[in-house]
């Protein structure tokens, strides 16, 4: 049995059969024996590669998004620099490195506001990025200013609550202990609960049907939106997700590459669930900020010039850089790849402008 494993047999011996969302909340977050704070999940020797490690033209491209919209948003003077969930620090080294090539006085301005949990984490990104930065446990600490934020695969993460249609109306999907003699340690059990707060638009749901919602990521994205509208900016979420809210379950982990099963083995893989982007843009909204149209990453990443940028950096290179620039690149974008499920959102302050990439967005 894992340390997580003792931690959670623990807790639901206490308090009974737990939450998805408590699950997930202690399997990545648990300040000892977390995921995030033990593992090393990031990179072809982890768990799992994110847009970053691919290609280092996908920062540098999110940098001059970020020059973009700072230059939209009248160059203010001093303005936080945010990246939710930074990883080992690679998205931002790229960001701020391409950023800087095109317009120091973007960097010299930014105020580099890292929101990361794990110290561990915090440790390697402050050894990758070349620029003081600040860390904070929550987005909700990081000082009032205008603000242009990032974050990549970071919403995935967030815990989550599974309902089930079962006869009777909707249940709780939660996890209990199994005897001593099945062989399993945990399983899963529906929990009716007489005030669940399930969706409203469920009306259609068949016995069996699951559906997710995510509070956390709602109420993380409205306190962006907040500091959005008050005092201007913008923030770009790059996430695996659906736009359009349905039913299924998607939990999922994922050790070395590959998928695991969720309940075996907890602590040692990563575990996320589909981002549903549409209740965010909501919330975003209901706080008084733009929201544009979601866009595939592929999408997006080719009305940064993604294409351009692959055919500059091949220019006249051997076949095995142009091999591998282009894989990455097509990796990226290619709808069997990540250019379809991943979505990417983005949310603006009131004043006249539109994000780069988002001008025809429909």
């Amino acid at each position: 049995m894992t340390p997580t494993e003792r931690h959670l047999a623990q807790l639901i011996e206490a308090q009974g059969p737990i939450s998805v969302a408590t699950l997930m909340s202690v399997v990545l977050g648990h300040p000892q024996h977390g995921y995030y704070s033990v593992q090393r999940p990031f990179g072809r020797t982890g768990d799992f590669v994110t847009a970053p490690e691919v290609s280092q033209i996908f920062g540098e491209l999110i940098g001059l998004w970020c020059v973009q919209a700072w230059l939209d948003m009248g160059k203010p003077a001093r303005f936080n620099f945010v990246e939710l969930g930074p990883g080992r620090g690679t998205l931002m080294a790229d960001m701020l490195r391409a950023a800087r090539q095109v317009s120091p006085e973007f960097v010299e301005a930014a105020c580099l506001r890292l929101v990361e949990t794990s110290h561990r984490l915090r440790e390697e990104q402050q050894a990758r990025i070349a620029k003081t930065a600040t860390w904070y446990d929550r987005f909700a600490d990081v000082p009032a200013a205008p603000t242009l934020l990032v974050a990549n695969e970071f919403f995935d993460a967030l815990p989550i609550h599974q309902y089930v249609k079962v006869e009777q109306g909707w249940a709780e999907r939660r996890v209990a202990m199994e005897p001593a003699t099945s062989g399993e340690r945990f399983s899963w059990v529906h929990t009716a609960t007489p005030d669940l707060p399930v969706p409203v638009q469920r009306g259609a749901a068949k016995a069996g049907d699951i559906v997710e919602v995510c509070p956390s990521g709602c109420a993380i994205v409205a306190e962006i939106a907040q500091t959005i509208s008050a005092h201007g900016g913008a923030a770009l979420l790059i996430d695996y997700g659906y736009t359009r809210p349905g039913f299924g379950d998607t939990l999922q982990a994922v050790r070395e590459h590959s998928y695991h099963p969720v309940l075996k083995h907890l602590g040692t893989a990563d575990v996320t669930a589909h981002v549903n982007f549409g209740d965010l843009g909501a919330a975003a909204k209901n706080e008084g900020a733009r929201v544009f149209p979601i866009l595939s990453q592929g999408t997006f990443l080719k009305r940064m010039g993604i294409e351009q940028r692959c055919r500059i950096l091949t220019a006249g290179k051997p076949d095995h850089v142009v091999d591998s620039v282009t894989s990455a690149v097509e990796r990226l974008i290619a709808p069997e790849e990540m250019g379809t499920l991943f979505k990417v959102l983005a949310i603006a302050d009131e004043k006249n402008w539109v994000p780069a990439a988002f001008e025809n967005a429909e």
